[in-house]
């Protein structure tokens, strides 16, 4: 059975489905879009098909009122289900219109990247940007169901490839030191693909998937899932979104390089662990500094200002120390 038809058997299984709204973008779309609707309909299942241009800049309102509407207009019914074929933006931007449309409707997040596959599927965030940040209005929507064909991964593009890489890293560096050093000596064959691939891809819905279960809210335990966020969110907002400039997961590269050193310069981490890290991640192709950002981000107070906006501030205030400044004025400099 090829993953295309299983997908079509998979959501009529989940039973009541008369119509099927897919959303994704551009380039998913002219890849995937046609075998899925064939699928859908050899399931008995009518589809329409909503496209978006790819890109972070598609998670804005303008778009989400347009996803709302064309969904509408194909007259999706609560009982329906709406698809999400693409990566992290497609998947938020789509699980937020599923959230919101006619009070609720099913989600089936079809992830076509390593970070949705392992990340931005699993867990019910969904979401926009708006101008003062990423995320930052959005819905907790879990979804009626996940289908992750690794193979798909192969259709990438390099550089999407490696900046998946940072959020699998992200599950052996929050609670699971054995996978840590697993991703040191198989790190470059999970990028490649094959059985190595499929085992960090396992890892780390299961590691993300637990963490939900125990705190779906992110009142305690699931802000772990945020290591380096704060950072990366503020990268791209300083860059307005332009993936030509920099994409989320090397954003988050460089956020998780400079959370273990500013750990590590708080005395919370031991020097060699950070060492370890920001070498791993070198080896892996991986982008580490604020120098890194084609650019730039201009000043210190310039990043502390984007970081303000993030939506883990609490009480007007960043879960960091006011030691942060001085760190990102030494980062920048390069001192």
């Amino acid at each position: 059975m090829s993953p295309a038809f299983a997908a079509g058997q998979r959501i009529a299984a989940l039973g009541s489905v008369r119509h099927v709204g897919i959303v994704t973008d551009e380039t998913v779309g002219r890849l995937h879009a046609e075998s899925l609707e064939s699928a859908l309909g050899a399931a008995g299942l009518a589809s329409s098909r909503i496209t978006v241009p790819p890109g972070e800049t598609s998670k804005s309102f303008s778009m989400f009122a347009e996803v709302c509407d064309g969904l509408l207009a194909a007259k999706i019914e609560r009982k329906d289900v709406v698809v999400a074929l693409g990566g992290g933006v497609v998947g938020d931007l789509a699980g937020f219109a599923a959230a919101t449309l006619r009070r609720g409707v099913r989600l089936v997040q079809v992830p076509t990247t390593l970070l949705a596959q392992i990340d931005s599927s699993v867990g019910g965030k969904t979401g926009i940007n708006a101008r003062h940040g990423t995320n930052l209005v959005g819905a907790c929507h879990q979804p009626a169901l996940v289908l992750a064909d690794t193979a798909v991964i192969d259709t990438l593009p390099l550089r999407e490839r490696k900046a998946g890489y940072a959020e699998v890293l992200k599950y052996g560096l929050i609670n699971d030191p054995g996978f840590f050093e697993w991703c040191e000596r198989h790190g470059e064959a999970a990028m490649a693909g094959g059985a190595e691939r499929d085992h960090a891809v396992r890892v780390s819905c299961a590691a993300k998937t637990a963490i939900v279960l125990s705190d779906e809210h992110e009142h305690g335990e699931r802000a772990l899932l945020n290591l380096g966020h704060t950072f990366a969110h503020a990268i791209e907002r300083i860059v307005a979104y332009d993936n030509s400039r920099i994409v989320h997961g090397e954003a988050v590269s460089i956020g998780l390089a400079l959370a273990f050193r500013f750990s590590a310069r708080l005395g919370l981490c031991p020097g060699q662990d950070t060492v370890r890290v920001l070498r791993h991640l070198a080896r892996m192709g991986m982008p580490t500094t604020l120098a890194d950002v084609p650019g730039g981000v201009g000043s210190a107070d310039t990043m502390l200002d984007a970081m303000a906006q993030d939506k883990k501030v609490s009480a007007g205030q960043l879960t960091f120390t006011a030691d942060v400044l001085d760190f990102l004025a030494t980062e920048i400099s390069g001192a």
